[in-house]
């Protein structure tokens, strides 16, 4: 496009230039995938109740939608909500539904939806290229300890 909005400077040894929007917006789905997408499944499954909301979910239509068991949907969406990504809506029946609550939230799974649709192998690889979530999640344990060390010697 012709007219892009220019936003964010980049520097590095040997870079300047300006970020368009549209740079911006893939960097920041590329971001949001890193952090909160486990696997191709969860991705999945979130688009599903982010593009049907505010329709109600259970763990076995998300499982036939994306042809996994029952128990794989159910520990997907328990994923997502523990991430803030979707809500438990009732207890004894177990639905979910994807309730956002920012404009800004919104507005970024518009932006995973309509990249992922475009770009669906890189995404995909990316999110297979991840390392498990268990070790992630060893990994910024080990992380937070190390930063409390240092601001320890600090004192």
């Amino acid at each position: 496009m012709a007219g892009a909005f220019f936003t964010q400077q980049i520097s590095a040894p040997g870079l300047s230039r300006t970020m368009t929007q549209e740079e911006l917006i893939r960097k920041a789905v590329d971001e949001f995938i890193a952090e909160y997408i486990d696997t191709v499944p969860h991705l999945e499954a979130l688009l599903i109740l982010w593009n049907s909301r505010p329709r109600e979910w259970r763990a076995c239509e998300i499982a036939k939608a994306l042809y996994i068991s029952e128990d794989t949907a159910r520990a997907l969406l328990q994923d997502l909500s523990r991430c803030g990504l979707v809500s438990q809506v009732s207890v004894p029946t177990e639905t979910y539904r994807c309730q956002l609550l920012s404009d800004e939230k919104d507005a970024l799974l518009r932006s995973v939806d309509a990249i992922y649709r475009r770009e669906v192998v890189r995404i995909s690889n990316m999110i297979h290229a991840k390392a498990p979530s268990s070790i992630r999640e060893f990994a910024r344990a080990f992380r937070f300890v190390k930063e409390k060390e240092g601001d320890k010697d600090k004192s």
